[in-house]
């Protein structure tokens, strides 16, 4: 359990990029720095999942650096091609904070679930431990938000893990595709017959309700 007694999932928008000439490995982001100070511990241990980018080793070893230059134990679960850690949940469960990088979210739940992921995550926010994340490693989290794993048209992504209600949009402020698609599909009712609808339904009195009916996009229109 964190310091404060209390459960986080910290979940990040953004991030800038280690490696890049303004912020070298050894600058530590401040939203990384919170999301360590969060569990409580002078030397926290951390672990890496980087399934989103297929477990590209130049991201881990980003990671390592930086986990490093913070003062934090870092470690690493790799799932490709093989599991890293023969019991994936004794490692993630030993973490005082799991950090997810970005990439495909629609890929990486795919295999997370394969490999039980989903309910290792359950426990290990039940167990308290500090989950943290940027992107689609913010979005996991969630029911679920807007992704680009499918192509370069923004879609939803609905397949989230659902430790927390509701949606996330990363890149909101910073790709100007994903306010109006973030937008529109917070405002979207979506039907299976032409003649369904949805109604917004709304007190007018002590006894009484009024409804107005709200237009349906038929789900034909959607890309299989």
């Amino acid at each position: 359990m964190a310091a404060d007694g209390r459960r986080h999932i910290l979940a990040i928008g953004g991030i800038a990029r280690a490696g890049c000439a303004a912020e070298p490995d050894t600058d530590v982001p401040p939203l990384l720095r919170h999301a360590l100070a969060l569990s409580g511990r002078a030397v926290p241990r951390v672990c890496v999942l980087n399934t989103a980018m297929g477990d590209d080793p130049a991201a881990f070893v980003r990671m390592y650096s930086l986990l490093s230059a913070a003062g934090a134990r870092p470690s690493h679960l790799r799932l490709f091609p093989l599991p890293n850690a023969a019991v994936p949940a004794d490692l993630l469960l030993s973490q005082d904070v799991i950090f997810v990088g970005g990439g495909s979210a629609a890929n990486m739940m795919a295999v997370w679930r394969v490999h039980e992921l989903d309910r290792i995550m359950r426990a290990a926010w039940d167990a308290g431990i500090v989950l943290a994340g940027v992107s689609a490693g913010a979005m996991c989290w969630f029911e679920g938000g807007t992704t680009d794993s499918f192509g370069p048209r923004l879609r939803p992504f609905t397949t989230g893990l659902g430790l927390l209600a509701g949606s996330f949009c990363p890149h909101y402020s910073s790709e100007p595709a994903r306010r109006p698609a973030y937008r529109a599909l917070v405002a979207e009712i979506v039907a299976d017959r032409p003649d369904a609808r949805g109604y917004r339904v709304e007190r007018s009195g002590a006894d009484a309700a009024a409804e107005t009916p709200l237009p349906a996009r038929p789900l034909a229109d959607f890309p299989a």
